[in-house]
């Protein structure tokens, strides 16, 4: 079993935060305070911390031919429930930065990916593995 993390975020609503987290995502509600939100994020701690809203540079790598936002977290989910979660997000109305598709196809690395944001800007990622043990595999040169 993996640790489970803990990751803060910051969000300026934190009403936005509870509906996008809890009812788009899906996430049970844990301990709260009027300044943030536990959240069971696929069985990690995340918080949503009220924080007032920075005006920051949107920064970007390319990854894969797409230009994947940075900073940005989120979860390795089982091949199957990928799709299902994807659905999930569509049925919400949730816009992709980067839309569900099949990246590095036929390297070690093969997933499945997503990007979108939360109503605060945070961008998350969400991916999939059809073979969980090539996680950290490395491409092989030449």
């Amino acid at each position: 079993m993996i640790q489970p993390f803990h990751l803060a975020v910051p969000v300026d609503d934190l009403e936005k935060a509870r509906h996008f987290y809890g009812t788009v995502l899906g996430c049970p509600e844990g301990r709260e305070d009027t300044e943030w939100i536990d959240f069971d994020l696929f069985g990690h701690q995340l918080v949503a911390h009220l924080a007032p809203k920075k005006e920051e540079e949107d920064h970007r790598n390319e990854v894969d031919g797409k230009h994947v936002p940075v900073p940005h977290f989120g979860v390795v989910l089982e091949w199957n429930q990928f799709e299902a979660f994807a659905e999930r997000l569509r049925s919400h109305g949730v816009q992709f930065e980067i839309e569900p598709y099949v990246r590095f196809t036929g390297l070690p690395g093969e997933q499945n990916t997503m990007f979108f944001y939360d109503p605060a800007g945070n961008a998350l990622e969400f991916k999939a593995f059809k073979d969980i043990s090539r996680l950290f595999a490395k491409q092989l040169n030449g």
